[in-house]
């Protein structure tokens, strides 16, 4: 390879991955997840019947027990749903003032991504992939796409 076709050198050093898989990983996210999540419902007035939805669906007893104690070990799947609604919530706050972003969830959407669906209905309704396309909606429009 030609030496004017090497990228140029940089003193960026990529953020290493995290595997969710780890169990010291997921010990180590997983208080801090909880409480952000919570703390996002309540910027977002989310009722508990949707927030439940947004963490896989489950039951009243789980998640009154994650409430109550948050310091606990969560699953891969439930991680990865609270670091895209944390991708969503910091998206929004940059895209728009701190009204419409903690609302813009709730509100009707005629972008065709969401079908008629508020952004919020959307994603319980698609599971991951909803969030993920979500994210990366937001992501884009940051972006200037």
């Amino acid at each position: 390879m030609s030496e004017a076709l090497r990228y140029p050198r940089t003193r960026y050093e990529p953020s290493p991955l995290i595997d969710l898989n780890d169990q010291g990983e997921r010990v180590r996210l997983s208080g801090g997840a909880l409480r952000a999540f919570f703390n996002i419902m309540a910027k977002w007035q989310v009722k508990d019947d949707d927030a439940k939805a947004l963490l896989g669906g489950i039951s009243n007893g789980a998640f009154y027990a994650l409430k109550k104690t948050p310091d606990r070990t969560l699953d891969t799947d439930t991680l990865t749903r609270i670091s895209y609604l944390v991708g969503i919530f910091k998206a929004l706050h940059i895209l728009y003032g701190d009204d419409l972003a903690d609302k813009w969830i709730s509100l009707p959407n005629k972008n065709r991504i969401f079908h008629g669906l508020t952004p919020l209905a959307f994603i319980q309704a698609g599971g991951l992939l909803s969030f993920q396309t979500v994210r990366r909606l937001l992501d884009a429009r940051r972006g200037g796409v």
